[in-house]
């Protein structure tokens, strides 16, 4: 064991200093001295502190590409069918107060880095469900027109705009409030902190009622869903670690269970993603040709098995 010992320290006490200094950034000097630069891994303390700040880079990390998917997803099939407006609407006010109130309280930027990430994606998203929510008034049904073609059916893509720029005015303004402290003072903002649990509840269950009623996830990521579920999970532990504070805490379990719901959902519902869009293919209206050239044949063959009287008044009528 000395032998192992001695050749790793070879090693980490010649770490060139472009390495270690990130290193030390996110675990500290102390733990870094310990764990790494004299190997001693029998430190429970910083082992935990150390898998902590781990955890937390990674879900930051994470968290800054997780809705990618769900927004591609969107823009590429131009629908947000399935995705419920008013679950994303709570849900970005629940992350937007989360971020608000840890920013305010210094604490360390690894323990929320994600939900500024995640407030950002759920602005687009939501802005995007608004956007598209006016697409069927847009598109015909050959499929032209629609509000990424550039072209537009009557006015329903200027009301879409006006929702979308709505939408964003509402964003800023909510965000002058919570970083204000002023319009927001701390004991206000610790307040809203606690109301993000049932908030954080409701979020979900638009989602998952809608889920159930369509039996269909529709345009849902599955990316998204389950890794929010790892990120609300590795939450819990570093929130425990690093932060300790209860709001956060139980906010982070509420969300990974209801996050758990959804996941299920996804499993249960997985072969079902296609069948909803077949059932609701558009209605188009036949023309006047077409439908004249539908019952001409029905009206040949009735004069042709008439009697030979029929022909001949048909001959006479024409």
């Amino acid at each position: 064991m000395s032998v192992l010992h001695s050749a790793v320290t070879s090693i980490t006490h010649n770490i060139p200093s472009v390495l270690r200094q990130p290193a030390e950034a996110l675990i500290g000097e102390q733990c870094y001295d310990i764990l790494v630069y004299n190997f001693d891994v029998t430190n429970v303390e910083c082992l935990k502190y150390a898998l902590s700040k781990g955890l937390g880079l990674g879900i930051v990390l994470g968290g800054s590409i997780v809705k990618i998917p769900q927004i591609l997803k969107i823009v590429s099939s131009q629908s947000a069918r399935g995705l419920s407006l008013s679950a994303y609407i709570l849900e970005t006010t629940s992350y937007a107060i989360n971020l608000a109130y840890a920013s305010r309280n210094r604490f360390p930027f690894s323990t929320y880095g994600e939900n500024f990430f995640l407030t950002i994606q759920n602005v687009i998203i939501t802005l995007l469900i608004l956007f598209f929510s006016g697409s069927r008034a847009l598109t015909s049904g050959s499929g032209l027109g629609g509000p990424l073609s550039g072209k537009k059916a009557g006015g329903a893509g200027s009301g879409s705009l006006g929702k979308v720029v709505s939408g964003l005015a509402v964003t800023a303004v909510t965000g002058v409030v919570l970083w204000s402290e002023n319009l927001c003072p701390p004991s206000m903002l610790a307040l809203l902190q606690a109301a993000t649990l049932p908030l954080s509840l409701i979020s979900k269950a638009p989602q998952i009622i809608s889920n159930h009623r369509h039996r269909s996830t529709g345009n849902l990521s599955a990316f998204a869903v389950f890794n929010a579920l790892l990120g609300c999970l590795a939450r819990l532990f570093t929130t425990k670690q690093e932060v300790n504070d209860p709001l956060i805490f139980w906010g982070f379990a509420g969300a990974a269970i209801l996050n758990a719901v959804l996941a299920l959902q996804m499993i249960m519902y997985w072969s079902n993603s296609g069948s909803e869009e077949k059932d609701h293919k558009p209605f188009r209206r036949h023309s006047a040709e077409e439908r004249g050239a539908a019952a001409s044949p029905e009206k040949v063959s009735a004069y042709t098995t008439e009697s030979g009287t029929g022909r001949r008044w048909a001959r006479k009528l024409d």
